[in-house]
């Protein structure tokens, strides 16, 4: 696999940086899984309050929403450092719940007495009409009793949920959504799935975080949505991985960025060794990350300096510092120019090309994490990038596991036909029962048997039995002379 750089943790803003160590080293797991959980939390935190313009003088503006994975065998600690990382999230859950709870029940207390307020002005309404009085005053006051709505819930996760149900609670919660599962193959798989091609497109059009959408069903009525937005975390093995992309890169379902849009994917490496750490959390630490936590909750955009658009409704943004500016627009400069030249394949091209929304929306996530006011300042802006330098290398890990050619389906059977593992005549069945790893599925066996026939490594024959056709599978001879030769 090619190498990936390790993470380091001065590329976290101060205030972050102490907790992801802690967590690291405590679990003892690859500081890159509490980083990159930490910095998804507080990008789904900060939603849509502020953006960034990267730009000096156009309009595209960013919303600072991210996806991420977190990849490793069952036997490297995921679940538990992405738990630990979103902690901070479990308190503003709380406080939530609470305020809601409190509004809730004010709300129904009131709402009996203005039932029975209701009830008086509608009786109030018809004398007027029966009498044929002035009765526009108190329609006014019934339409104004109607209009009062329960309080709505304040969201920040969601860990699965029907694509309807995720629209309503984005309807109700503007600001956006994490969307947070243990097992992410999960989501992929449902999202792949016939009949799911709704779902999928509204969560494409989620990792944007500025579309509007409106849906209109029987049953819920007119749901509108200010705008989806969506960040998205979760872990996953590199086996169901390897399969999902493979999908991707030869134009199945898969094949439409969906996967590309997981800018904070990291596989790093296993840790060489593990050592038993036991002492308690760094409370400090542990302050220092629901500190900045909650001012990225409660940040105002007049808190920051925020700008707005003279002539458009939108969100609040941050422009970079003058220095800032000159560094982004070379590194934009060499990055797209790049790009043009063609040299990445396809996936891993369309993968890079989204870095353009990624180095803008992690540089406000960390001036914003280290409580700076507006505009973005250079060591924000450098910070990112060497993110995306750090992510580049995991980007091609990942990439190469589906691209490449050496594990793949039909070079792994030439494998154990080469060591002499398969039966000079065998069928697909033979194989698959063996479970050998990527070739364990009967879809998986059979692509690569076809691509060894059209090689001529193998004969296909088709046997008539009582019942369905079988078709069974001999390797080619001279193949098995070469070896022989080459081997002695």
């Amino acid at each position: 696999m090619p190498d990936v750089q390790p993470f380091d943790p001065e590329l976290l803003p101060f205030s972050l940086r102490a907790r992801v160590v802690d967590i690291a080293e405590r679990m003892q797991c690859p500081p890159d899984f509490p980083a990159v959980a930490t910095m998804i939390a507080l990008a789904g935190v900060l939603g849509r309050k502020i953006g960034i313009r990267p730009k000096r003088f156009d309009d595209w503006t960013v919303i600072p929403n991210l996806w991420g994975a977190l990849i490793g065998r069952p036997s490297i600690m995921k679940t538990p450092p992405l738990k630990a990382a979103l902690k901070p999230l479990d308190k503003l859950i709380e406080i939530a719940t609470n305020d809601y709870s409190s509004q809730l029940s004010e709300f129904i207390k009131q709402k009996g007495i203005l039932l029975l307020r209701k009830n008086v002005i509608e009786g109030k309404i018809k004398s007027a009409m029966r009498a044929d009085k002035e009765y526009e005053k108190l329609a006014f006051e019934l339409a104004t009793i109607e209009s009062i709505a329960p309080p709505k819930r304040k969201r920040y996760v969601v860990n699965d949920c029907t694509v309807q149900a995720l629209g309503q609670i984005l309807s109700d919660n503007p600001n956006g959504i994490i969307v947070v599962r243990d097992e992410l193959i999960g989501l992929l798989k449902v999202l792949e799935s016939q009949g799911q091609e709704a779902a999928r497109a509204f969560y494409l059009e989620g990792w944007d975080g500025n579309g509007r959408h409106e849906t209109d069903r029987i049953g819920r009525g007119n749901v509108q949505i200010e705008a989806i937005c969506l960040s998205i975390i979760g872990t996953i093995q590199p086996g169901p991985l390897k399969e999902y992309l493979r999908q991707a890169v030869e134009g199945g379902i898969g094949d439409d960025g969906l996967m590309q849009r997981f800018q904070l994917a990291v596989w790093p490496d296993d840790p060489k060794e593990w050592v038993n750490v036991d002492r308690e959390p760094d409370i400090n630490a542990r302050a220092d990350a629901m500190e900045a936590f909650t001012y990225a909750d409660s940040l105002t955009p007049e808190q920051i300096g925020a700008q707005s658009d003279l002539y458009e409704q939108g969100v609040p943004f941050l422009h970079f510092t003058d220095i800032a500016q000159q560094r982004f627009d070379q590194w934009m400069y060499v990055r797209e120019n790049i790009l043009r030249q063609n040299q990445y394949d396809a996936v891993m091209e369309s993968h890079l090309t989204k870095y353009r929304s990624l180095i803008p929306s992690l540089a406000l996530l960390i001036h914003i994490a280290e409580m700076k006011t507006a505009p973005v300042d250079i060591d924000a802006l450098e910070k990112a990038i060497k993110w995306g330098d750090y992510l580049a290398t995991h980007a091609h890990r990942i990439y190469a596991s589906a691209c490449g050619t050496a594990d793949s389906p039909e070079n792994l059977l030439a494998g154990k036909i080469e060591n002499g593992h398969v039966a000079d005549r065998f069928t697909t069945r033979d194989i698959s029962e063996h479970h050998w790893s990527g070739l364990n599925k009967k879809t998986i066996v059979q692509e690569a048997v076809k691509k060894l026939v059209e090689l001529g490594w193998l004969r296909e024959e088709t046997l008539s039995t009582k019942g369905r056709p079988s078709t069974i599978y001999h390797i080619n001879p001279q193949i098995k002379e070469n070896w022989f030769s080459e081997k002695n």
